[in-house]
């Protein structure tokens, strides 16, 4: 580096293609779940790491307090215990004005998104569910990129494979969209994760 760039480093902005380098950089030496969890953030998910069970309830009980949710659809038994162990009420119609808990299938770290099938949404599309939703993953469902979560659902359900794949990528509704490629397909929902570490 010369004399004239080591002095003026701290006062010349690197352009944004130096800051871009940078970070991609950086993130080569994330393990893969530090790359989700940053992704996941930038794009606006919020990330609520549990160590346990204990956790969740308490962090579940938090959020729908927060956000003074009294009730919560959900097509899912599990989770219908788990709602019942906190006290709150549960529906499986679907309401708008309600979140929406469920699993997923998968967690992708390449781009922060989260992968859903038919087994978490029935006959569902993400854009007829409500816009709030809470997920409950676990650390091992984080896998590198959409290729390997397909493969993983492949490997799971050899004789019956879901019948619709998406995935949420944006978590702040109504963003104005920059990709023209997903123009109209972003399916964004304001979203909770409740992260159980399992391994």
């Amino acid at each position: 580096m010369s004399f004239f760039n080591k002095f003026f480093k701290n006062i010349i902005k690197p352009s944004p293609k130096e800051e871009s380098e940078k970070e991609i950089g950086q993130e080569d030496y994330l393990s893969i779940d530090e790359l989700f969890v940053k992704k996941f953030i930038h794009k606006g998910g919020k990330f609520l790491y549990c160590a346990d069970l204990e956790e969740v309830e308490k962090n579940l009980v938090q959020v729908l307090q927060e956000n003074q949710w009294n009730n919560v659809v959900t097509f899912n038994e599990e989770l219908r215990e788990l709602l019942t162990r906190i006290k709150s009420a549960k529906t499986s119609k679907i309401i708008s004005s309600l979140p929406f808990m469920t699993h997923c299938e998968c967690l992708i770290a390449h781009d922060g998104s989260i992968m859903f099938s038919s087994k978490q949404l029935k006959d569902k599309k993400l854009k007829e569910l409500p816009s709030n939703f809470i997920v409950y993953a676990k650390t091992s469902q984080i896998v590198n990129d959409s290729r390997d979560g397909i493969s993983g659902i492949r490997n799971r359900s050899e004789k019956n494979s879901p019948t619709i794949i998406s995935s949420i990528k944006d978590f702040i509704i109504n963003k104005t969209e920059t990709d023209f490629m997903s123009y109209g397909n972003t399916n964004s929902k304001t979203l909770y994760l409740l992260l159980l570490e399992d391994l």
